[in-house]
Formats: C-alpha cells, structure tokens, sequence
C-alpha cells in the first residue's frame, strides 16, 4: 500500500512490509520502486522492516521539484528514515548509491550501513580510447540522446543494453510499466534534470562515511568500461577498512532485478558480518 511524506518541495511516495530492523530501499533515475519487487520478499523474511521509496519525480512521488541533485534526493531519504523511526540500512542504486553516500555522511547515526548497487558516487572522466568498448559506446549514446531528445524509446532502447545476458521473467511487464511511467507529465523531464546532475557532491563525501559499506558491481555493466575498477575506486575513496566490494558476473547495471537472489545474499551476508553492527 502506497503512504506519503511532504518533504520540502513535494511529496515523496513509499510502502513498508515487514517487522525488524528497518532498510531503506532506493531506486535509481528513471525507475520506480517496483525495481525492488523481487528483493522485498526474502529481506522481510530475513526479519527486516523493508521501505521502498519512489524517488523525486518518479513512480508516485511528485513531479515538480526545485533542485534534482544527489544532496537532495539525500535529504528526502533521511526524510523517510526520520519518519519511519531509524536507523536504517540504506540501499541505493545508480544515483541513489550517490544519494546514500551524503545521507550516511551528514547523519551518520541515522545509517546503519549503506549498500550501493551499480553506483554513480564519483565524477566521471570520459576518455577517447573508452568509446571502443561497445557496450560502454552503445549504454552512452542512448542516454545522452534521452538526455538531448527526452526520448522515452531510446531510454527503452538503453534499458536493453543496460541488462545483457538474462533478463528477469517479467521483462516486458518491468518495460511496459517504465515507459508508461515516463509518459506521465513531466517524469521525463525529472529523468533529464536528474541526469545532468554531477556526482561531484557525493564523491566528495565518501571520505566522511562513518558507516560500512558494501558496493555490488554487475561484471558487464555497460554504464562503464570498467566496472570492477569503479567500484574499487569508490571503495578505495572510503575511510581504511570500510567498504568491501562484490562482483556479480553476468549482471549489468540492473543486478538488484536481473539477480536479485545474488543481492540478497552479498546484502544479508554484509549485515551479518563482523563489519556491520546495527
């Protein structure tokens, strides 16, 4: 069931299953928090109060907001977590990662521990020699063309780079429901504002993460030509000792949906471990 938070500058949709613990949910641009539908199920299982948050613009939140950055989608995740009565775990994809990184930064006693899946968390050089790697060449000119043209077919187009190999079984309900989403006014133009937003404001705060933290990177997401090495820079960025970093082959930039039982595992295996203490 779908509950609401007025935050500043709109509203911000979210539903909660379970009892325990509370671990936050968030999705990445251009998506909803239906992308979570598979791992909700066995983290309630595991004794988990599980929220799932539709981002600024996105799903049933509101559509018209005054800013679009990471530090903002930040505040509207603390927002909930102060609501909903944290700490919490907080689990963030794409620029959600990003997200989670300041929200763990700047209130540290509210967030148990972060997970970051596929994370956009550091600012991104692009380099000549990076547009031979094809899946990488292919992933970015879709997205800057429904950057440029607000397109809803190539965001479709990219989202069939974005999960190579195996794709989930309900993968043409997963993109009906993404395309008529975008549709809606004004969701295409929260994904083009949230996609020109720079990652600078969260790299700069992975330094002051006080909370463990666990980065999953799909072995062939297209988002860069090198997933393993980017995800070991977030890590390496982190405090000594803090972060670990998982690979889970086969997966691209989606691996919460396309193996949602390999992240549920590498996340209840993180939380039970000697590094988390929540």
């Amino acid at each position: 069931m779908t509950e609401y938070l007025n935050v500043a500058g709109g509203t911000i949709a979210y539903e909660v299953a379970g009892d325990g613990p509370l671990v936050l949910l968030a999705h990445g641009m251009g998506d909803s928090r239906a992308a979570y539908h598979a791992m909700i199920p066995p983290l309630v299982a595991a004794g988990y109060r599980v929220a799932a948050v539709d981002l600024r613009g996105f799903g049933e939140s509101s559509v018209d907001w005054p800013e679009w950055s990471r530090t903002a989608i930040a505040g509207d995740l603390l927002a909930v977590i102060h609501h909903l009565g944290g700490p919490a775990v907080l689990v963030g994809h794409s620029i959600s990662g990003g997200a989670a990184t300041i929200a763990a930064a700047k209130e540290p006693a509210q967030v148990t521990a972060v997970v970051e899946l596929a994370p956009f968390t550091r600012a991104q050089s692009l380099y000549l020699g990076d547009l031979r790697v094809r899946p990488f060449r292919r992933a970015l000119l879709r997205l800057l063309g429904t950057s440029l043209l607000g397109s809803v077919a190539l965001w479709r187009s990219y989202l069939h780079v974005a999960y190579p190999g195996d794709r989930p079984a309900h993968w043409d309900e997963r993109l009906d429901r993404i395309d008529s989403m975008l549709r809606e006014p004004g969701r295409m133009n929260a994904l083009r504002n949230m996609g020109r937003s720079a990652p600078t404001d969260a790299g700069a705060q992975l330094g002051n993460v006080q909370s463990p933290t666990l980065v999953v990177m799909g072995t062939l997401d297209p988002d860069w030509t090198d997933p393993h090495a980017e995800g070991a820079a977030v890590v390496d960025a982190l405090p000594t000792g803090l972060g670990r970093l998982e690979m889970i082959d086969g997966a691209g930039h989606y691996p919460h949906d396309q193996f949602p039982e390999d992240v549920v595992s590498l996340v209840l295996a993180f939380l039970r471990s000697d590094t988390h203490h929540g």
